[in-house]
């Protein structure tokens, strides 16, 4: 009887006649992928994960929104949540990879403006953790935009 983990019955004369010994087989297929692909594999989730909340829970970014830009809050966040999933497939594919990462590290860059914002309202909250969670926030934009800019120069 063979097993789940890939191992295979053969007969074997020397244990006795009807006697069975598993075998494990050596085919197994290796993936080999770079520290490159791994970068990118992972600031694409990163991003259309980011990109979905947008669409979940639109309220907690419309905040974000600074008032001077023009339109609704609204709008504003549904179209950088369509961008970051565009930008999130752009870095996914390898031929536009290195195109996604120089735009997302653009991305990173243009939401700064809208973290500022996010934590001088915080001021206001009566949530000591979302005060400091908004300012914590705020030098994640350089590790953000170094990793877009290394998934780019890996993209060769």
């Amino acid at each position: 009887m063979a097993s789940l983990r890939g191992e295979t019955p053969e007969r074997t004369p020397e244990r006795g006649q009807g006697s069975v010994q598993l075998n494990r087989l050596t085919r197994e297929t290796v993936f080999a992928v770079s520290a490159d692909t791994r970068r990118a594999l992972a600031l694409s989730a990163f991003l259309g994960s980011a990109g979905a909340m947008h669409f979940v829970v639109p309220k907690f970014y419309d905040a974000m929104i600074p008032e001077p830009l023009p339109g609704s809050p609204r709008t504003w966040t549904i179209g950088s949540g369509v961008a970051e999933i565009g930008v999130a497939g752009a870095v996914l594919v390898p031929q536009t990879r290195r195109a996604g990462g120089l735009a997302a590290a653009l991305m990173f860059a243009a939401w700064l403006p809208g973290n500022i914002k996010m934590a001088l309202d915080a001021r206001k909250s009566d949530s000591a953790a979302f005060r400091a969670g908004t300012i914590l926030r705020l030098p994640l934009q350089l590790p953000l935009i170094t990793w877009a800019l290394k998934v780019r120069r890996g993209a060769g």
